[in-house]
């Protein structure tokens, strides 16, 4: 068995190889130009990871992990220009570099190239993971919807923004964890509960990522923390403290998101930090990590198979940026 950090360089040694033809090379080197800029590839190792919980790596596991990689990066593509995002992991997104009409290619063609690699999977498991694959992408698409819509909205609940959360980010890792299982041999119980964990995790992932990006140390986040305060997104943050703070706090939050200032990040903090939303996000973080956990001890395979997925999820909640 391989640890989570072994796994994780041995996917990065795989995936290096070129995943694009030379020509056009003005669609496929801003295809390359965005892989190459990196990041955590944490998708495509919970395939392997998936697999490794119930049997040793087969090779269509590495299929599929290219293909979920792809199909990750085509969502953040595409993410880049929907939000306008001028920088991705601190270099120039792709449309700015290159133009919206060529991003759009090149999320499109990174699409179809994440198809080609599942069709390699040789297992007769293909027709499983391809609904998988297909009903994961379409809900991430409707997750990235409702979090355009939850922007015109005056108030969305815990619950609404828990959907989208769910859709728009954790489905993708639960689906990746799932579909590497059916390649291992999972049985249908084993699947469901690791589907779960998954799901679980990726909540718990958001609220840290919202936490990291209000209350973050700057040196270490890479980025000057309150970009989402200052895009007046509808974060776990801000949807608690608008349910907990007093009349007066809630006026002047809504004064706050209404308008743009230099000390906006500032008093916006001050805000939730009074309402305590930092103390309750770190108790609603432990509360979905203690749920993922449960649905892991329910899986029927030995301890030891399990630690692993364990490196992950205490590498998830322990990052700082």
């Amino acid at each position: 068995m391989f640890s989570f950090q072994e796994l994780s360089e041995k996917f990065n040694q795989e995936f290096e190889h070129p995943h694009f033809p030379e020509t056009p090379s003005t669609l496929y080197e801003p295809g390359n130009y965005f892989l190459n800029i990196g990041g955590k590839r944490i998708r495509p190792v919970m395939c392997l990871l998936g697999n490794e919980l119930f049997s040793d790596i087969h090779p269509d596991a590495y299929q599929l992990a290219n293909a979920v990689e792809l199909f990750h990066n085509f969502t953040l593509v595409h993410d880049d220009m929907m939000d306008a995002a001028s920088l991705r992991r601190g270099k120039t997104t792709v449309h700015i570099k290159y133009g919206d009409n060529t991003a759009l290619l090149v999320g499109d063609v990174m699409m179809i190239r994440a198809y080609e690699y599942i069709q390699k999977i040789k297992s007769n498991h293909l027709s499983k993971i391809l609904q998988i694959f297909n009903q994961t992408a379409k809900e991430v698409c409707e997750g990235q919807q409702l979090d355009m819509d939850f922007e015109k909205m005056e108030k969305v609940s815990l619950d609404q923004y828990i959907h989208m959360i769910t859709l728009k980010t954790s489905v993708l890792l639960a689906a990746s964890l799932e579909m590497g299982a059916i390649i291992g041999g999972a049985s249908e119980n084993n699947c469901k509960q690791l589907y779960e964990f998954g799901k679980k995790i990726g909540i718990a992932f958001q609220v840290q990522d919202d936490y990291l990006d209000a209350f973050g140390d700057a040196a270490i986040f890479g980025k000057e923390p309150g970009g989402d305060i200052k895009q007046n997104k509808k974060t776990f943050l801000l949807i608690h403290a608008l349910e907990v703070a007093t009349a007066q706090q809630k006026k002047e939050l809504d004064e706050l998101m209404q308008k743009e200032s230099p000390d906006k990040v500032e008093k916006v903090l001050s805000i939730f930090k009074e309402c305590k939303v930092d103390e309750w996000a770190e108790s609603l973080k432990v509360k979905y990590m203690n749920e993922a956990f449960e649905h892991l001890e329910n899986i029927a395979v030995m301890d030891k198979r399990k630690k692993p997925l364990i490196e992950l999820a205490n590498y998830l909640m322990n990052r700082t940026k």
